[in-house]
C-alpha cells in the first residue's frame, strides 16, 4: 500500500497499561495504525491480537528520556498519553513522570504537528500539597500552553477487568477478616468504566471532541467509599465486616507500607490525603458541557460490569451458590 494511502498513525504512550490497552483496542477497531510506546516492548506483545497483522507496532520509550519520546512520535498524526503513576518508585517520581514527562510528550507532539489527547485525573490541582494531584494539575497547564488544542480528560476512579480499585478490595476480602473504611467511608466517587474512557479518546482522535478543554469523566452514579466496598462484597459473595479507620491511622499505615522495599503498597499516605476530598465530576464541568455525555458516550453502571470480573474472588469462583463443588 502506498504510504499516502496508509491509515493515520497514533502513538499511544502507556499503551500496555490498564487504560492504555483499552485505548489501543478502541483505536484498532477504527482502523488506525497504532504505535505503542512503552518502557518494556517485550512485555506488550499481548496487544497485537487486538488489531490486524502489522496494525499495532511497539517502540521503547521512557518519559524521563526526551529523545525516546521524540522517536516515538515521529510520523504520528495523533498522540495519546495514558502514562500515570499512583506512587513513587525508584526514579519514577510524580514530577518526572506526570509533570516533566507529560510536558515532553506535548512538546514532541507539537514538533511533529500531531494532535494530543492527555489522560489526567479528577482532583488535579497545580496548588495541591499532594504530589500526585499537584503534578497532574501542573501538567494540564503546561500541556495547554504548549498545545492549546489538546484534549484533556480527567476521569474519576476507573473500573474494569484490570482495575486497581475494585480488584484490590476484592482480593483483600479474600485474605483479610475485615475491610477498612478509611475516614468512615464517606468519600464520594463517580466510577467510570475503562471502555467508556477509551471511546472518549477514540472520539477525540476522530476529531469529534472540541480541543482546548478539560473534560471530567464520571459514571452515571455517585457512590460513597462504603457503597463501593459493599458492591465488592456483593459481587464476591462475602460478608467481611466494614471497619472504620480514621484518616490519621490510615495515613500512618500508608507511610509505613511505603517504606517496605520491592512491594506495591496497598495504600500510601498521599492517597489517604486524597480521600479527604470527593472524587466526582464538578458542577462547572456539567454546566459547561465537559462530561462523558457531552462527548457522546453513554456512561456504564458499575453493577453491570464488576460482577463479570470479580467472580474470581468468590469462595468457589463461578460455582459459588450453584450447589456444585469448587
Amino acid at each position: 500500500m502506498p504510504l499516502a494511502n496508509l491509515p493515520p498513525l497514533v502513538t499511544v504512550f502507556g499503551g500496555s497499561g490498564f487504560v492504555g490497552r483499552h485505548v489501543v483496542r478502541a483505536l484498532a477497531k477504527r482502523g488506525y495504525r497504532i504505535r505503542v510506546a512503552v518502557r518494556r516492548p517485550d512485555l506488550a506483545g499481548f496487544l497485537q491480537p487486538l488489531g490486524n497483522v502489522g496494525q499495532i507496532s511497539f517502540v521503547q520509550a521512557n518519559l524521563r528520556y526526551r529523545d525516546s519520546v521524540e522517536r516515538a512520535v515521529d510520523g504520528a498524526s495523533y498522540v495519546v498519553n495514558c502514562v500515570g503513576i499512583l506512587f513513587k518508585s525508584g526514579r519514577n517520581s510524580f514530577e518526572a513522570v506526570q509533570e516533566i514527562g507529560a510536558r515532553a510528550v506535548a512538546e514532541a507532539a507539537r514538533g511533529v504537528g500531531a494532535k494530543l489527547v492527555h489522560i489526567s485525573a479528577i482532583g488535579a490541582n497545580a496548588n495541591s500539597d499532594v504530589p500526585y494531584a499537584r503534578t497532574k494539575g501542573r501538567a494540564e497547564a503546561a500541556i495547554l500552553s504548549i498545545k492549546p488544542d489538546a484534549v484533556i480528560y480527567r476521569p474519576s476512579i476507573v473500573f474494569g477487568p484490570e482495575d486497581d480499585f475494585f480488584n484490590k478490595f476484592a482480593d483483600m476480602a479474600r485474605m483479610a477478616p475485615v475491610l477498612p473504611l478509611i475516614g468512615g467511608g464517606k468519600t464520594k466517587f463517580q466510577p467510570v468504566y475503562v471502555m467508556d474512557i477509551a471511546e472518549a479518546v477514540a472520539k477525540a482522535v476522530e476529531g469529534k471532541v472540541e480541543g482546548g478543554k478539560v473534560y471530567e469523566l464520571g459514571g452515571p452514579e455517585v457512590l460513597t467509599f462504603r457503597e463501593c466496598l459493599e458492591a465488592v462484597l456483593k459481587a464476591t459473595s462475602r460478608k467481611n465486616p466494614l471497619v472504620s479507620i480514621p484518616f490519621g491511622l490510615a495515613s500512618l499505615i500508608g507511610s509505613v507500607a511505603s517504606l517496605v522495599p520491592l512491594i506495591k503498597p496497598p495504600i500510601t499516605s498521599d492517597q489517604v490525603r486524597l480521600l479527604k476530598t470527593d472524587n466526582v465530576v464538578s458542577k462547572e464541568a456539567e454546566a459547561e458541557g465537559r462530561t462523558l455525555k457531552d462527548i457522546g458516550v453513554v456512561p456504564t453502571m458499575v453493577g453491570s460490569v464488576v460482577d463479570s470480573y470479580l467472580v474470581q474472588y468468590r469462595p468457589q469462583g463461578q460455582y459459588t451458590g450453584s450447589g456444585k463443588a469448587a
